[in-house]
């Protein structure tokens, strides 16, 4: 039973056809759902190779969302009950602003660190899932450890900018907020600070897989990110979307049910097993398809489309299939 399956695996089913060109993607969304099933074993083992290096940015989260959720029970108690809540709940409850800002401070100085320790390990993955999603090979541990050693300057360099962005957003979010309680203007760059924030989280669908791509200097890594980024913004927004889908989730049933702590334990796992990974595999999709529009046609020699049917070749295929000759009926060689 076991070797007829080993057989089938390692040599395919009797009976079925040689493979064609015809057989090949014909457009990048079947070429995306092909790739996946094909390398879904593949990502589970990337994600959890590499589980190990996305631990303290996750114990970092969950202490942070443990401390806001247990300042909203506060709040919730003294609203509730005023005259009997403690000296000490009044007066978290009096400062709920401060407060809420010292425990979002606190999570992102604790957030540098731990976000920075992951740059190298993702351009490893960005490496290997690039390779995988345009239908090329990739050995996973030695081709993310090339990718990795060859890469991890520029990688860290993105991190730690990654790293910082959540403390300067929340800095000036505070600060030109102060300011605009006495100045209407001081609005506009409050919401700057917020749009910079958002685009630099953008920006890093294109960051690694350009990195492991390319060779450019760091500037010209962040300015071809960013044109990018801002060229094709709502793709960019609708992919990102798509991939914090779980998260949302966990976030709705944290605050609209009191099983908070499963929903943060079930993300937990999600992103432990296969979620970094995933989610490096669907921006390599995204991105291979946006370097063959916008860049690789720039480069003399570079080879665009790749793992997809050529409409040449397939024609090609189709005019030997009509001129191929047709066995009479009843001829000889020919089963009844």
């Amino acid at each position: 039973m076991f070797g007829k399956f080993l057989n089938n695996y390692y040599y395919g089913k009797s009976g079925k056809g040689d493979y064609r060109k015809g057989d090949l993607p014909q457009n990048r969304w079947q070429q995306f759902w092909e790739m996946l099933r094909v390398r879904l074993a593949g990502l589970f083992r990337m994600n959890l190779m590499t589980a190990l290096a996305f631990l303290p940015l996750m114990y970092v989260l969950i202490i942070t969302l443990n401390a806001l959720f247990a300042h909203l029970i506060i709040l919730a108690e003294v609203a509730a009950d005023r005259a009997g809540a403690s000296a000490e709940y009044l007066q978290i409850a009096d400062n709920s602003a401060q407060h809420t800002y010292s425990i979002l401070f606190t999570g992102c100085l604790m957030l540098i660190p731990a976000i920075a320790i992951t740059g190298p390990v993702q351009s490893g993955l960005a490496y290997v899932t690039r390779n995988w999603a345009r239908d090329e090979h990739a050995f996973v541990w030695s081709d993310f450890l090339d990718a990795l050693k060859g890469n991890w300057k520029q990688a860290l360099g993105v991190s730690l900018i990654t790293g910082v962005m959540p403390l300067i957003v929340l800095v000036c979010y505070q600060f030109y907020g102060a300011m605009a309680a006495n100045s209407a203007f001081f609005i506009v760059p409050q919401m700057l600070t917020v749009g910079l924030g958002l685009v630099w989280a953008l920006a890093l669908t294109y960051l690694y897989p350009m990195m492991v791509t390319y060779q450019m200097g760091f500037g010209t890594l962040l300015r071809n990110a960013l044109l990018l980024t801002l060229g094709r913004l709502p793709h960019t927004v609708g992919v990102r979307l798509v991939m914090l889908v779980p998260a949302l989730i966990a976030l709705a049933v944290a605050f609209a049910t009191p099983y908070w702590m499963y929903a943060v334990m079930a993300l937990a796992g999600y992103y432990l097993l296969i979620g970094n990974a995933l989610a490096r595999f669907v921006y390599a999709a995204f991105t291979n398809a946006v370097f063959d529009r916008f860049i690789n046609p720039r480069i003399p020699g570079t080879q665009v489309n790749r793992g997809l049917a050529d409409p040449e070749d397939l024609d090609e295929e189709e005019e030997l299939v009509q001129e191929a000759p047709v066995r009479p009926e009843n001829a000889p060689g020919t089963l009844v």
